[in-house]
């Protein structure tokens, strides 16, 4: 950059400090705040706008190599995604919940295999049940 330009671009953020974003989006804020009563700052106006923050979004505060960083949070609205309440009829969850209920049921009598370290292990063990006639019966499923 010539010294003419540096002086005008000097000029231009002297002048109004809000137009340097615009000019430059990569651009460095620099201002000064100062810590008020319970430790509250007031984050400069262009800084927010810059950063993209409004009245009540959340931010992260770290301490890194001897600077506070502070970091706009992203926080998900899960009351905007559906749940598993949302895809299944109250039949099917009934059928769901006994599925599961008699599954811990299992676990906590010990019917149960394993543990394996490997899925070539657990490969190995279910065709040895099945050739011994030890596998488990299969059960008719409610549909």
């Amino acid at each position: 950059m010539t010294d003419l330009a540096c002086l005008l671009h000097y000029r231009q953020e002297v002048r109004n400090p809000d137009l340097l974003p615009i000019l430059n989006p990569f651009s460095f804020m620099n201002t000064t705040g100062k810590i008020q009563n319970k430790g509250q700052v007031t984050i400069p106006t262009a800084v927010r706008r810059q950063a993209g923050l409004s009245k009540g979004d959340l931010v992260n505060f770290a301490f890194r190599r001897g600077k506070i960083v502070i970091t706009p949070k992203l926080v998900i609205d899960r009351s905007q995604f559906p749940t598993a309440d949302d895809e299944y009829t109250p039949e099917q969850r009934r059928i769901i919940d006994a599925r599961l209920a008699e599954g811990l049921a299992d676990i906590k009598a010990g019917r149960t295999f394993g543990p394996f370290n490997t899925a070539d292990e657990m490969i190995a063990d279910m065709k040895a049940r099945l050739r011994k006639g030890t596998a488990p019966k299969k059960t008719k499923r409610a549909r």
